[in-house]
C-alpha cells in the first residue's frame, strides 16, 4: 500500500476498537501495559516496570553514544518488555524483516484482523514529536491501532493523544540505520492469562533489581556505576579541561532527562511500583522504601538542574562538579541501603 493512494469513503478511518491510548512515563513500561490492556489483563505502568525489573544504573566509559560515554538508568531496552511478560505468563509474537515493503504489508494484515500491535522505532524519523526531541535514538516504542485517511492511528506513550503518520515516514521509522536499528520489529500478544496472582511476579521483580542494583561485581553497574561517576566527575574539569568536561556532562544530563525517563523519573515509577506491592503483599515496609526511592529521584532531579546549570555556565559559586558528584554519592547510599533491605523480600517473611 502506497500512502499516496486514495481511499473510499468506508476505509477513511478504521480504529480498532476497544484499544484506549493511555499516556505513560516512558514507552517500553506504556507500551506493554496498554497492549495487555487490550486483551483483558488489567495492568499499570509502574506495575510492567518493577515486574520486568527495570530500575537500574549503568556509566561505561568504553562504550559510547554519538561519540560519548553511555550512562543509563534503566535496563538495556527490551529487558522489560521480556522479563516483565516471561513473569505474568504473557507469550508475545515478534516480527523483524528485511524487506520494508512486506513489513509495512504484515502490519496492515495485522490491523485489518482488528489486533493493534506494538513496532520499535527510530525518534528521528517521527515528524509528529517536537523537533527538539528528534534525535539519533533506535529503540523508541509505540502502537499502531488502525487506519486513517491512508495515514497510520499512532499511539505513543508519551504523547498526551493519539496520532497520526504517513506510510513513508512510518516505514523510514521502522528501518532506520545505526545501532540498535530496529529491523521493522513488530510484536503484539498472542497468549494473555485473564487473570494473574501478582505476588511472586512482583517478588521476583523485586529481588532482580535489587540484585542488579547492588551486587553485580565491577565499577560500572548498579550503586557502584553511581559511585564512579562521582570518581570520574571530579577529575573531569582539570583531566579533559571545560570544553570537554561539558560535553560529557551535557550527555548525562540529555540520557537523564530527554532520553527515556530518565535518573528521577525512572525512581519515581519504581516507587509507584513498590507502593503498588506494598498493598498486594501487604507489608508496610515497602511503602516506607516506596517514600525513600522517591526521595532519592529528587536528589537525582537536583542533581540534574545543577548540571544544567553548570553546563550553561550560569552555576552559583557553590555549584561545581564536586557538589555533583557528592549528590551521587548521596543516590548510591541511599539506593544501596534501599536495595539492600529489597533483596531479603520473599512471600514467606
Amino acid at each position: 500500500m502506497n500512502s499516496t493512494l486514495e481511499v473510499s469513503s468506508a476505509e477513511q478511518h478504521k480504529a480498532i476498537m476497544g484499544f484506549d491510548h493511555v499516556q505513560s512515563a516512558h514507552c517500553e513500561n506504556g507500551v506493554t501495559a496498554n497492549l495487555l490492556k487490550f486483551h483483558g489483563l488489567n495492568i499499570s505502568e509502574a506495575m510492567v516496570f518493577g515486574i520486568g525489573s527495570g530500575i537500574f544504573f549503568c556509566h561505561i566509559p568504553f562504550l559510547q553514544l554519538n561519540k560519548l560515554p553511555l550512562t543509563s538508568y534503566r535496563v538495556f531496552p527490551g529487558l522489560v518488555f521480556s522479563r516483565a511478560n516471561r513473569r505474568l505468563g504473557v507469550k508475545m509474537k515478534i516480527h523483524r524483516f528485511r524487506n520494508a515493503d512486506k513489513a509495512m504489508g504484515v502490519l496492515d494484515k495485522m490491523l485489518d484482523e482488528g489486533l493493534p500491535v506494538a513496532l520499535q522505532t527510530s525518534v528521528f524519523y517521527l515528524p509528529y514529536l517536537p523537533k527538539a526531541l528528534r534525535f539519533h535514538f533506535n529503540a523508541h516504542n509505540l502502537i499502531v491501532y488502525g487506519k486513517s485517511n491512508g495515514n497510520y492511528l499512532i499511539s505513543d506513550p508519551i504523547m498526551e493523544v493519539p496520532t497520526e503518520i504517513s506510510y513513508e515516514d512510518l516505514k523510514r521509522a521502522r528501518f532506520a540505520k545505526g545501532i540498535g536499528a530496529p529491523n521493522g520489529k513488530m510484536y503484539y500478544p498472542i497468549t494473555v492469562p485473564k487473570e494473574v496472582d501478582l505476588r511472586k511476579p512482583i517478588v521476583a521483580g523485586i529481588r532482580r533489581a535489587a540484585f542488579d542494583m547492588t551486587k553485580i561485581p565491577g565499577p560500572f553497574l548498579g550503586v557502584n556505576g553511581i559511585r564512579f561517576l562521582s570518581r570520574r566527575l571530579r577529575k573531569w574539569p582539570d583531566k579533559m579541561g571545560e570544553r570537554r568536561a561539558g560535553l560529557n556532562l551535557g550527555q548525562i544530563i540529555r540520557m537523564q532527562e530527554e532520553i527515556g525517563t530518565g535518573g528521577g523519573g525512572f525512581r519515581f515509577i519504581f516507587g509507584a511500583f513498590l507502593q503498588e506491592a506494598a498493598r498486594i503483599l501487604e507489608k508496610e515496609w515497602l511503602q516506607d522504601l516506596s517514600v525513600e526511592i522517591t526521595v532519592s529521584g529528587d536528589r537525582w532531579r537536583d542533581f540534574a538542574v545543577m548540571a544544567g546549570r553548570i553546563f550553561k555556565r550560569r552555576q552559583s559559586e557553590d555549584e561545581n562538579y564536586d557538589a555533583l558528584a557528592d549528590l551521587l554519592l548521596e543516590c548510591a547510599d541511599r539506593e544501596n541501603e534501599i536495595f539492600g533491605k529489597l533483596r531479603g523480600l520473599s512471600l514467606k517473611d
